[in-house]
């Protein structure tokens, strides 16, 4: 799977970037995934090789509570709308990886009633986890409070079939990966039952695990994912920075060696599901923030609007998403110029990685370490050459990337 370690991901939110509603009627439905063709070469330009999207498929709302995992959500569009992204893709040269939710599915999905009515041991019963005695009368389980989620039965084989059916359904159908949400939230030994049939048919396919925290190594080894989402270094990115701690980092980054060794996670400064990089340090904290992440190791991935200064606070309360979940203009020609700093750092820093490619697997060492400013060495696994990264918040927030002669290859100064 070597395509994988060149790859750097643009991840959208597709309901978000194509304009469709979320919570209210769509009173003017449409393929609103072709938007997303418009951006393509704009994914090409920052740097990135591949897109790593949200959910695309039938949903009650926000896309993770999904009806129909086999159905485009016609809110996107319909079948020829997704097979002409899969070939606009493929004609760029890009990976396209999406987002699979298995950890459970809409309240309102189709199966749930149907399971309900004829009771435990029926086919349909199966797939969903039911509590059989609870108060009342039988009742689905849910995500996490949730009451619109319901959770699926991941200890049945028809679920392990099922999950695996539609992972090999649209990998059939082009797509390169799948992003497991909530993968943290069911047992390994299920994913290992469906990665193992999954990968029977589709070998070089890379599979992405949800994880907030825990023991990474032991879920991908243990599960049979490729990658987990490196949420302790995100923390470590933006904390270290919010806070003037740079020995948080320091600390975060010894851990992501020792999760190198076993695996390339994948590493992000901004996602679907948290407050956006520049409204967490600044526009200047931002661009610290992403030559961190450009000059570690892993397979990084950049969330849509963050190159270009996009701000956003994430709250808990029903629509909490929607501030960090936007809707893109029609095409980058309307961007404000207000961003167009960000996105030059975002092309430097990414066209850095990619000519340092050795960096997916680079290992760091601290040089200097202060509360205010950091230099740490990242170094190729064999120790033939390194880059020397220095980032100062003692005065106005500067950062310098050096090569292994010592030559200035990139700088911020705000």
């Amino acid at each position: 799977m070597s395509w994988v370690e060149y790859a750097i991901w643009w991840h959208v939110y597709p309901l978000g970037l194509c304009g469709a509603p979320i919570r209210e009627p769509d009173t003017t439905p449409g393929p609103r995934l072709r938007r997303l063709f418009d951006w393509l070469d704009y994914a090409i330009e920052l740097g990135c090789s591949g897109l790593l999207l949200g959910p695309i498929f039938e949903s009650q709302s926000h896309g993770y509570d999904s009806l129909d995992l086999f159905r485009i959500d016609p809110r996107l569009g319909g079948e020829a709308d997704f097979d002409e992204l899969v070939e606009q893709c493929r004609s760029r040269g890009l990976r396209l990886v999406l987002d699979g939710v298995f950890s459970h599915v809409g309240a309102e999905y189709p199966g749930v009633a149907k399971a309900l009515a004829e009771g435990p041991g029926a086919g349909a019963g199966e797939l969903f986890d039911i509590d059989w005695d609870a108060p009342g009368g039988p009742a689905p389980r849910v995500f996490e409070g949730h009451a619109s989620l319901v959770r699926l039965n991941h200890a049945s084989q028809e679920t392990v079939d099922f999950v695996a059916k539609v992972m090999k359904h649209w990998l059939d159908r082009g797509i390169d990966g799948w992003r497991l949400d909530a993968a943290y939230s069911v047992a390994p030994e299920f994913w290992a039952q469906v990665t193992g049939q999954v990968r029977r048919h589709h070998p070089d396919c890379w599979l992405l695990g949800e994880v907030l925290h825990g023991d990474y190594v032991a879920f991908v080894a243990d599960s049979g994912v490729d990658s987990v989402t490196q949420y302790e270094l995100w923390k470590a990115i933006w904390s270290s920075i919010n806070d003037r701690n740079f020995f948080e980092l320091d600390h975060a980054l010894r851990r992501h060696n020792q999760f190198l060794d076993a695996f390339l996670p994948n590493t992000f400064v901004g996602n679907h599901d948290v407050t956006r990089i520049a409204s967490r340090v600044g526009a200047d904290g931002a661009i610290l923030a992403l030559a961190i992440l450009m000059t570690v190791g892993g397979i990084p991935s950049i969330y849509y609007g963050d190159e270009q200064g996009y701000v956003g606070v994430k709250e808990e309360r029903l629509g909490g998403d929607d501030d960090i979940r936007p809707v893109f203009p029609s095409s980058p020609s309307q961007f404000s110029p207000l961003g167009a700093h960000l996105l030059r750092a975002h092309q430097d820093l990414i066209g850095l990685r990619r000519r340092h490619s050795w960096l997916v697997r680079a290992r760091t060492e601290p040089l200097h370490l202060e509360n205010e400013r950091l230099i740490y060495r990242s170094f190729a696994p064999d120790g033939s050459t390194h880059l020397d990264v220095e980032i100062d918040l003692a005065g106005s927030p500067a950062a310098i990337i050096r090569d292994d002669s010592g030559e200035e290859l990139w700088s911020h100064h705000s």
